[in-house]
């Protein structure tokens, strides 16, 4: 029996350190200035967390609608993603 490992590939690296980034500094920046229930254009209250969440699983959900519709290279999908969480993160 072989034990077989990931693929770490850099772009695979950036994505997941990326991540990690993001929320290290929603940790930190709740520490700093603690986070309120409000209430924007989603149908519920939500935290900043909640916000961030929400963005990154619906950004995982336009990369795979991408994918399954174009076959354009994946940038517009991060950048159309990127802006969603700004806006999600902002105004949501």
């Amino acid at each position: 029996m072989t034990l077989e490992w990931m693929a770490w590939t850099l772009p695979t690296a950036i994505f997941f350190a990326c991540i990690f980034v993001l929320l290290l500094g929603m940790g930190v920046f709740h520490a700093i200035k603690p986070g309120v229930e409000r209430r924007g254009f989603l149908p519920i209250a939500t935290t900043r967390g909640d916000r961030l969440f929400i963005g990154l699983l619906s950004g995982a959900y336009i990369h795979l609608f991408w994918i399954a519709v174009t076959s354009a290279s994946l940038w517009g999908a991060l950048a159309i993603t990127v802006l969603w969480i700004l806006l999600l993160l902002r105004w949501g």
